[in-house]
């Protein structure tokens, strides 16, 4: 590794450089440059730096030499750290951080037993999504789905794959014009207007007030045969049962299992299926504090394939198919991090940088997560038999 520079104005120890250059080998393939004041720069690996660290003052560089995750997010949206060039590159920095859980997040994981599953679920879809729809428009596609769209190429729109995506849910479910469809969680009306538009009757749950006035609006702007309420899906009764239910990137919100697929049982006809779709880990919890902190607070879980089919094979549904997206959702991530910087100055202007500094994080670091075999991704099919 070379080292093209000495020091600046911000002092320090060349100590520090020396742990990074140590904590790196073998470890990180990536070049990269840390700048200071001045011009002054630490080049570490060989070949063009893919992307540089730039430290604007002592607190981001007591950061950055602490390896500390949460930290150096914090002090990057703070403006102590800037980071410029390829940002999935970038990402690749966190193989080398410490992550360790907040007494926050250990709190988090505790509210539902403590204040109740549904308020404590309340107060989590609130942090997240009442930033408002504008915000989140910014860096969707047309089709608004907030969750893993289904590629068939790498080069394809974002909008092409995420249509194929709900054509794949309906396909799935068996529906027709008539059917009626419970989707939980209904966001920005993806699936209620995909759906509506072709005859299929769609209740869609929320409870988050801004989704619920969008959908509304969607609803009698179309004149589709659908309907939105605000009810939290766990508590819902329905009047009568459903041809199927789809559940589309809302399963990381719903971690008590046992108790998700007996409320499915009573909300399904027999015969019906059930699609679910969602962002997965291997350990349930192993969820970042930088996403817990600042994302998904609450108990937002990650979906865990095995622990879930553990729980189906306890109940009396069926797995029908199951499939894994963890590329199509690395380009989906993708494409949002590059939408989001092109509204960057929108953003900004809006909602202020410290917004889109946060979001700019959580979507690379996730298309890295993807990319990197951190995370994974599945479709699931489920099916309600027909007792004979």
């Amino acid at each position: 590794m070379d080292q093209s520079a000495q020091v600046s104005e911000i002092p320090l120890d060349d100590g520090i450089f020396q742990l990074i250059r140590k904590r790196l080998a073998n470890r990180i393939e990536t070049p990269f440059e840390i700048r200071l004041g001045a011009g002054h720069i630490y080049r570490f690996g060989a070949g063009e730096p893919a992307f540089e660290v730039t430290v604007k003052d002592r607190n981001g560089l007591a950061a950055l030499s602490r390896f500390n995750e949460l930290k150096i997010c914090e002090a990057y949206m703070d403006g102590s750290l800037d980071f410029t060039g390829d940002m999935l590159q970038a990402a690749s920095f966190r193989a080398v951080l410490r992550d360790r859980p907040s007494l926050a997040a250990l709190w988090e994981r505790m509210a539902p037993w403590v204040i109740g599953r549904v308020r404590s679920d309340q107060q989590a879809i609130a942090a997240h999504y009442d930033l408002g729809n504008e915000f989140y428009l910014t860096f969707m596609d047309p089709s608004r789905c907030y969750s893993q769209a289904v590629f068939e190429r790498d080069d394809e729109p974002l909008e092409t794959a995420q249509r194929r995506k709900l054509d794949f849910a309906i396909d799935a479910c068996k529906l027709k014009p008539g059917s009626r469809v419970l989707d939980v969680g209904g966001g920005w009306g993806s699936f209620t207007e995909h759906a509506g538009r072709r005859g299929i009757a769609v209740t869609s749950l929320t409870i988050s007030r801004n989704s619920e006035e969008f959908i509304q609006d969607l609803i009698n702007r179309q004149q589709l045969p659908c309907q939105v309420l605000n009810k939290n899906f766990l508590q819902y009764k329905a009047p009568e049962p459903y041809d199927a239910i789809v559940i589309l990137g809302v399963m990381e919100h719903l971690p008590d299992y046992p108790r998700v697929l007996q409320q499915l049982l009573q909300l399904l006809k027999p015969g019906g299926y059930v699609y679910l779709d969602a962002s997965a880990f291997r350990m349930k919890y192993d969820k970042p504090s930088f996403v817990a902190q600042y994302i998904f607070p609450g108990d937002h879980a990650y979906f865990c394939l095995h622990e879930f089919l553990a729980a189906v094979a306890s109940s009396e549904l069926e797995v029908m198919a199951s499939y894994n997206d963890r590329h199509s959702y690395f380009l989906t991530c993708k494409a949002w991090a590059e939408n989001l910087e092109a509204a960057r100055d929108k953003i900004i202007n809006r909602w202020g940088e410290m917004i889109y500094r946060r979001f700019r994080l959580y979507l690379w670091g996730s298309a890295y997560a993807f990319d990197s075999r951190g995370m994974d991704a599945y479709r699931v099919v489920l099916q309600r038999p027909v007792r004979s």
